[in-house]
């Protein structure tokens, strides 16, 4: 018999709720032993957006696209610590596009079993982009979903 998952993919955005998820995945990942993707996306297709709708100038755009850049590459080098600090390995990429649409590319790719995304954070707005991403991996997705809201992930993690 097959196991129900053997590949994870790990959304991750800088938010809480995203380290939060990591959490959950790098567990899972351990117990199970899984393969763990973790995947930060520059959301190009939104600064086109603003860029075109005149909020930003192409400088503007430019500069806002390098600086998510450098954040991913914190937030992922961040995970990767999470991670080995729990014996797991971790394949960390970055994507540039739409969030839903490379985030299912990712899935896709690695055979994906599973996709954790990070819970909602009560300071959103239910009308961000990252609702409107959520709700696409979510009907979209080939694999499960896990929508991360465990309020102990942290002291699971520590005890993992």
């Amino acid at each position: 018999m097959k196991p129900l998952f053997n590949n994870i993919v790990a959304m991750i955005t800088g938010s809480d709720a995203s380290i939060l998820a990591a959490k959950y995945a790098i567990v899972m990942a351990k117990t199970y032993h899984c393969k763990l993707y973790a995947v930060y996306v520059v959301d190009t297709a939104t600064i086109k957006q603003l860029t075109l709708s005149k909020i930003f100038i192409q400088e503007e755009g430019q500069d806002y696209e390098r600086s998510l850049e450098a954040n991913g590459e914190r937030y992922l080098s961040f995970v990767e610590e999470l991670a080995k600090a729990k014996g797991v390995k971790v394949d960390k990429r970055i994507r540039r596009g739409a969030v839903y649409t490379e985030m299912l590319a990712v899935a896709d790719d690695v055979n994906a079993d599973m996709i954790v995304i990070g819970g909602w954070e009560k300071d959103r707005s239910s009308k961000d982009i990252f609702s409107h991403s959520y709700r696409e991996i979510m009907i979209n997705a080939k694999c499960s979903v896990i929508y991360v809201k465990e309020p102990d992930i942290d002291h699971i993690y520590k005890q993992a």
